[in-house]
């Protein structure tokens, strides 16, 4: 009898909807429908290109021969320079830095060396959906906290007090936001410190995007607003850098080093046990942080027009809404339907459109959005926003 090889029951629930959703659209693809990406936060799969003095840094550390591993904690040229741009934010308190393969591990280290199976961490709702996939992952217990689209998606603070728990180790910020582009307001995020020390809770400050900020603002880092609170603060080359393939990220700790202390070394021991992250990338971070970072003018003036545009043709479309994004490359719009998911398949099947549904990423119940990123040609965002609008028109009298 040949038995089926039965799974470990901790994937049941790893649900990732930005790359579920392309499993669909390569299915669409095939038939030879004209396809329009609005689901690929990647801004090298559009007009963006990295800039060349950081592949000549990698270059030239792969033919100086710089391919061997590397330190587990990162190698200290580069981690000296992740520490510099982390004190112009602001941040002093600096305890402990790690060079990871992108945010991405940086995180999932932080998460499985301090929350235990049947714990859990505060999560925004909409959020990214890779905080969820590790809680599934290490069945860790579901504790979302909703960002309120009526106040320019700032975190709900009465609603992350109600949710606080015996078994909260840590709350999750994701600033500028994915999916929605807001901008936390240093009101907020001092409320949020108040409670992590009450609580006595990690903050997991994701600030990935956090040179992507439009209009002139700045972003206020939440490490550089309290000595003491316990903060990891995660950031990379992928989005400000335009790098997303070379898969290098990092963590900053900072806070009290007494309380800290353990935890490092928890976080120390998993870096030693994957031995490391690529050796000849990590020529990249200087050259990337301590460099003029001319690009970033130029990609935030882009990103900017590409917003304005999506509030002009997107926004102003009948049964949907948007709050305008203030940073990072994502929009999230509200939409009058019963099934975002449903709405979205349909207009991908229909349409050649590719979004991906608000549920993925979390939503109040009764609320319905889509994800879009921003970051492709003008006249692939307007002949998008056509298509949708028309679409939307007929799928109402349909559904």
């Amino acid at each position: 009898m040949n038995n089926s090889i039965i799974p470990a029951r901790r994937t049941e629930n790893v649900n990732y909807a930005i790359r579920d959703i392309t499993v669909l659209a390569d299915q669409i693809k095939k038939t030879g429908k004209q396809m329009y990406y609005l689901n690929i936060g990647d801004p090298n799969f559009y007009d963006f290109v990295t800039p060349p003095e950081i592949i000549e840094a990698v270059h030239k550390a792969m033919l100086d021969n710089k391919n061997g591993y590397a330190n587990s904690i990162g190698e200290k040229f580069a981690l000296d320079a992740i520490m510099y741009d982390t004190e112009k934010k602001g941040i002093h308190n600096i305890l402990d830095a790690f060079i990871t393969s992108g945010a991405s591990e940086a995180i999932e280290i932080c998460i499985s060396s301090l929350i235990n199976q049947g714990e859990n961490f505060l999560m925004p709702t909409p959020g990214y959906p890779l905080y969820t996939a590790v809680q599934a992952k290490y069945e860790l217990e579901p504790n979302p906290y909703y960002l309120d689209e009526s106040n320019g998606w700032q975190p709900d603070i009465d609603d992350i007090k109600s949710r606080i728990n015996s078994k909260t180790r840590a709350i999750v910020l994701i600033n500028p936001n994915n999916p929605t582009g807001a901008i936390f307001k240093e009101d907020t995020l001092r409320a949020i410190i108040d409670l992590a020390l009450e609580h006595n809770l990690v903050i997991f400050a994701d600030e990935i995007y956090d040179k992507l900020v439009f209009d002139g603002k700045k972003l206020v880092s939440i490490a550089s607003l309290n000595a003491d609170v316990p903060i990891i603060t995660f950031s990379g080359l992928s989005k400000n850098f335009l790098a997303p393939g070379f898969r290098i990220g990092w963590g900053v700790v900072s806070g009290n080093p007494v309380l800290l202390k353990d935890y490092i070394e928890a976080i120390h021991k998993i870096l030693r046990a994957r031995v490391s992250a690529n050796h000849p990338l990590q020529y990249a971070i200087p050259t990337a942080l301590l460099g003029k970072q001319e690009h970033l003018k130029d990609v935030i003036a882009r990103l900017e027009n590409r917003r304005n545009l999506t509030m002009e043709h997107l926004a102003t479309q009948p049964g949907i809404s948007l709050v305008s994004p203030e940073g990072a490359f994502y929009a999230f719009p509200s939409i009058d339907v019963e099934d975002d998911n449903h709405f979205c398949s349909e207009l991908l099947k229909e349409t050649g459109v590719v979004v991906v549904p608000g549920h993925g990423f979390g939503e109040k119940p009764g609320s319905h959005h889509f994800r879009i990123v921003i970051l492709p040609p003008e006249e692939t965002l307007l002949a998008a926003f056509k298509i949708i609008g028309e679409f939307y028109s007929i799928y109402k009298q349909k559904y």
